[in-house]
Parts: C-alpha cells; structure tokens; sequence
C-alpha cells in the first residue's frame, strides 16, 4: 500500500514540478508571473488537441510547449516593454488561459463523434507507464522510480537541467544577476530586456507541458475543461517551499503530490473525513507554506530582491 501510494503521489506530482520550475525561471530573472494556471491550461487544450487530431505524442509535446510560451510571450510583452504591474498580468493571463481552453474545449466537444473528445488508443500507449530494462526489476527501488511514463522522466531531467544552469553557468549568473538587481546587471553589459524575454519565454514551455500532462495523462485520454483546477497556484506557493532551487521543487512536488492523492489511501474505516476536506487539503498546505515563509528572514532562502517590480532603464 505504502510503495502503490508513493508511486501515485511521485504522478501527481509531476505538473507541479513543471509549474513550479517554470516558475522559478521567471522569478529568477525578476518576473512574478502570476499566469502559470493560464500557461498550463493553454498548454493543456493546445497539447491534446494536437494529439487528438495527429495521433503523435512528439508534437503533442511541442505543441503544449508552444502555448505556454505564446502564453509567456504576451506576458513578458506587458511586463517588460510595456512594464505593466506584474501581478495584475499574471492574474489577467491566468483568466486568459482558462477562458481559453473552456473556449476551445467547448469547440472540440462540439467536432468530437459523441460529445466526448477521447485520444487514441494508440497514443495513450506511446505514453503508458513502462518499465525501464534492468533498472524497473530493482525490488521497491524499481516500481517506485522506474516504471513511469516518459514525461515523468522529462519533468525530472528538465528541473534538474535548470537547476544546474541556475547555479553553475554564466547564463545562468547572469539571469541571477537581473533577477536581484537589474541596473546593476545592466551596467556590466548584460541585455536585460533580452534575459528577461528568453527566461520567461522558456518559463511559459515548461509549464505549458505540464498542462498537457494533466488533459493527456492525468485526463486519462478524455478532455476535460477544468483539468487544470489549481495546479498552477500550488505551483506559485511550492517556488516558496522549495526556496527557487529547482533541486528541491523536485522533492516538494512529489511531497504536495502526495496530498493531492492522499485521499484514495486512507482506508475510511481508519479515518472517516468528507473528500471535500482531501480535495482542500493542498491548498491548506499551501497557504501554511506561504504563511511559515512570511514569518522568516533568511536571505538565503528569500525570492530575488527585483522579483515583482518593472525595470526603468531611465532611473539607472
């Protein structure tokens, strides 16, 4: 029970780590984007939609990437050239978003044979859970961490891509250098302006995949207009939890992965709670993230000091 119940909680955590590592890119570089429940959910629609007409899981893939990064892109467009406030962009994406893939969602629905858009057979397979040769026949070790779907995999590979890029290269200083004091950065030559689209840019393709992972994996092949519900703020609240290292999102979203499904493992006999108090569960323990972080001052663990505020080139 215990190995079956870690297995479904590393699953479910899988959107939360690319929410919550698209996420650190953008605060890094000095953008809070408050859109990443609009990225996942445009990533979401666009990602099955592709699959449901193409039957390819590559461009499936591509295609959830290319929304979230359109998605980003109009972001980056009102924060960093139009220095719009950041938050209220982000919340207006977020709505975007959402009120995209209900638009959309509504459409295929509609063109669908029986009202219900069901992906392939065939590309629900390219994405089933295998396991990995030699490695999957581990006991315990083997059915926990190598016998999941390949985006599993990806999300994993991609968080610690980041995380490596973030501390240990030049790019990844310099993104850090805008990210805690852009007129700084900008008087040692770095392009500002430049850093900040291609980070949030990027940002906006990781989350997008995680959108598709909830409409193409967790969906079960079915479409479903709310599939996102929520994932992209808990996403928002686990960059906190995991103190912008993508290393520890990696471990945070498996750790709130595992309140989302917590639900289906504890035997009613033993505790018998309303699935209403389960469903609210993560949020619960999101909102106690946010307020433990409020109450401390490490400067170690704190977000980038320009995170949330526009750059004016003319005040330098």
């Amino acid at each position: 029970m215990i190995i079956k119940f870690l297995f479904a909680a590393i699953k479910a955590g899988v959107p939360l780590l690319f929410g919550t590592t698209g996420e650190i890119l953008s605060e890094k570089v000095g953008n809070l984007n408050l859109g990443v429940e609009g990225m996942m959910f445009m990533g979401a629609f666009c990602g099955f939609a592709v699959g449901y007409y193409t039957d390819n899981v590559f461009l499936a893939i591509l295609a959830s990437a290319g929304a979230g990064m359109l998605g980003a892109l109009l972001y980056a467009v009102l924060t960093v050239t139009l220095r719009a406030n950041q938050n209220v962009t982000g919340l207006t994406l977020t709505i975007f978003g959402s009120g995209f893939a209900s638009f959309f969602g509504e459409l295929l629905i509609k063109n669908s044979v029986d009202g219900t858009p069901k992906l392939s057979s065939d590309f629900v397979a390219g994405l089933a859970e295998k396991s990995i040769p030699v490695l999957g026949k581990i006991p315990v070790v083997g059915k926990l961490f190598f016998s999941h779907n390949p985006i599993v995999y990806l999300a994993v590979f991609i968080a610690v891509i980041c995380g490596v890029y973030i501390k240990y290269t030049k790019s990844g200083l310099n993104m850090r250098a805008v990210g805690e004091n852009p007129a700084t950065a900008d008087a040692a030559g770095i392009n500002v302006s430049l850093v900040k689209y291609i980070h949030i840019i990027i940002s906006g393709g990781i989350c997008g995949i995680g959108g598709a992972y909830l409409s193409i994996i967790n969906g079960g092949g079915v479409w479903n207009n709310s599939c996102v519900n929520g994932q992209g703020w808990i996403a928002v609240a686990l960059v906190i939890f995991a103190g912008w290292s993508p290393f520890k999102a990696i471990l945070g979203s498996f750790v709130f992965g595992g309140f989302t499904v917590l639900q289906f493992y504890i035997p009613k006999s033993t505790v018998n709670l309303p699935n209403a108090f389960y469903v609210m569960l993560p949020f619960l323990v999101t909102i106690f993230v946010l307020v433990v972080n409020s109450m401390q001052k490490s400067k170690k663990h704190a977000q980038p000091a320009s995170c949330g505020e526009n750059y004016y080139r003319e005040e330098r």
